[in-house]
């Protein structure tokens, strides 16, 4: 169960994103001072006795350190900076309220880059905050913009667009580059598999070959075996033959005297 001051910081939380969504003026000073309120009951969280899991801390600490870089990030003079920091920040990774389906914070950090490109774009084609007003007036200062200043406009238009072609075609030669790496890998694969099994079929063929061998080997042994008792015996039946001829030969042919 969250504590009473978990449930009070979370409810703070979620008023600071609110505002944070919001525009804000000036002279707006709410979100600066809930923040710092927020960061005081954070290090209040983290000395309770029944403080929240280290997950949960670390989301907590996530976020209150993204509303505090993102209003530091609101002071800095030029939206060339201002995008700069804005692409540093981290926001959180889960919704603060059950009832969110994207984190406040992330909403707060796209809306956040969206309005520093605009302010960008607008720096650079010369569109500051002295020419809004009403339509009429914007159209009259257009109309008042020197023939010069209207070419380096659209000469800069140009180049962004030239610069968002290569970009494209960039992406898309990668793209196809990344498509010829799969298409390769997934032929060297196949080839590897092949040879896998090319090898595996080898192998089962030179065990087979290795058996029969093995099984042939022993049947020439046996037989050689076989074939040399055969040979002794003939000669021992030559040899006892021989004998017993000699003998009845000195039997019945006595020796002359």
């Amino acid at each position: 169960m969250a504590t009473r001051l978990e449930i009070n910081f979370i409810r703070l939380l979620s008023r600071c994103e609110s505002l944070a969504l919001e525009k804000r003026g000036e002279t707006e000073w709410r979100l600066e001072k809930y923040v710092g309120a927020l960061d005081e009951m954070l290090v209040a969280l983290r000395k309770s006795p029944s403080k929240p899991t280290a997950e949960a801390l670390k989301e907590y600490s996530r976020k209150v350190d993204f509303l505090k870089g993102l209003l530091e990030a609101e002071k800095l003079p030029s939206p060339t900076e201002k995008a700069l920091a804005n692409q540093f920040l981290a926001p959180g990774r889960t919704p603060t309220i059950s009832n969110e389906r994207i984190p406040a914070t992330k909403t707060v950090h796209m809306q956040t880059k969206a309005r520093c490109t605009g302010e960008m774009r607008n720096e650079l084609l010369g569109t500051g905050s002295s020419n809004k007003g009403s339509s009429g007036t914007d159209l009259r200062n257009r109309s008042g913009v020197p023939l010069g200043e209207r070419q380096s406009a659209t000469e800069l238009d140009a180049v962004l667009q030239h610069h968002h072609n290569l970009q494209e075609k960039l992406a898309e030669d990668m793209l196809n580059l990344a498509r010829n790496l799969k298409n390769n890998t997934l032929a060297a694969q196949n080839i590897i598999k092949q040879d896998n099994q090319t090898l595996s079929h080898s192998m089962r063929q030179a065990d087979m070959n290795f058996e029969k061998l093995k099984t042939e080997s022993e049947r020439l042994e046996q037989h050689t075996k076989k074939s040399v008792n055969w040979l002794l015996w003939i000669m021992l039946i030559l040899v006892s033959f021989t004998f017993i001829s000699m003998i009845l030969f000195i039997r019945i042919f006595p020796r002359f005297r």
